[in-house]
């Protein structure tokens, strides 16, 4: 398959297509930070402003949560933290959780991670053990406490059920002409796209490659099979970083951070970097 076939299958869209395929109230998993996250993919979704997202930050988010519970479009958020780390603290996130705006599920990295691979198996639910004794049991009534049954009682174990996102949502350094994409070692992308419906990926740049014919690319390749849409978006995860591609764009960061301090402020924010996504970047 050339280039130009992808393009022409209707994999290949734009960003705003991609935005357009998230409807209102869908279950939406996103990574990390670090791993390479869709922010050029997050502006156009809060262009388009929907309603009762339910966010699976697998297994924490920063900017991109902050933002979308920010303008509203969160219903339901399912993490173990939202952090700006250094850059300060998530101030949209902290007070529309106190406002009572959505719904919160407290979660841990291991119970995150051992949900999306629940539904990457087909499996139901997903045993743990580690939440034993915790507080969070008091506020995941989802999460049930069995007697191990391959014990002669007395050794209770949690069960956490499957998480199966609508969507799972990225960005990574490229795709092939067969639209496979390129994640490398992030096991957590793989994770949310086998437990996900469909994935929605923005790229570096679609590449005249087929990263499957190589032993060396092969490994670190999430097929096309688990891709319902492709976007080029050239520095789509600013002003996070991307691997080692780049880096943060820590001024950027900082801007935000003394913007969102008020409701007022944010707002304004997203009108001068949001709303024509074009002229922030710049």
């Amino acid at each position: 398959m050339s280039i130009k076939t992808l393009q022409a299958s209707g994999l290949v869209q734009s960003v705003a297509a991609l935005a357009a395929q998230i409807h209102d109230g869908a279950k939406v998993a996103v990574p990390p930070d670090y791993s390479g996250v869709a922010m050029e993919l997050t502006r156009a979704l809060i262009r388009r402003r929907p309603h009762g997202l339910h966010l699976v930050c697998v297994p924490v988010s920063g900017l991109q949560a902050e933002m979308l519970i920010g303008a509203g479009c969160v219903g339901t958020l399912e993490t173990s933290a939202v952090t700006l780390g250094e850059y300060g603290t998530a101030y949209r996130f902290a007070a529309a959780l106190k406002r009572g705006d959505f719904r919160m599920l407290d979660a841990t990295c291991p119970a995150v991670h051992a949900a999306i691979q629940a539904a990457g198996k087909g499996l139901p639910f997903m045993p743990l053990r580690g939440l034993l004794g915790s507080d969070l049991l008091k506020n995941r009534p989802d999460w049930k406490v069995i007697d191990n049954p391959f014990a002669d009682g007395g050794d209770p174990i949690v069960l956490l059920p499957a998480i199966r996102p609508d969507f799972a949502v990225f960005h990574a350094p490229y795709a092939d002409r067969n639209g496979n994409v390129f994640i490398g070692r992030r096991r957590e992308l793989v994770a949310m796209a086998h437990a996900s419906r469909e994935s929605l990926v923005t790229v570096e740049e679609i590449r005249d490659v087929d990263l499957l014919a190589s032993e060396e690319t092969a490994a670190g390749t999430l097929t096309a099979a688990y891709i319902g849409g492709i976007a080029e978006a050239p520095r789509g995860a600013w002003p996070l970083k991307l691997w080692d591609i780049y880096d943060y764009d820590e001024a950027h960061i900082r801007l935000y951070c003394e913007a969102a301090r008020s409701e007022d402020g944010f707002a304004r924010y997203l009108t001068e970097h949001v709303q024509d996504s074009r002229q922030a970047a710049e």
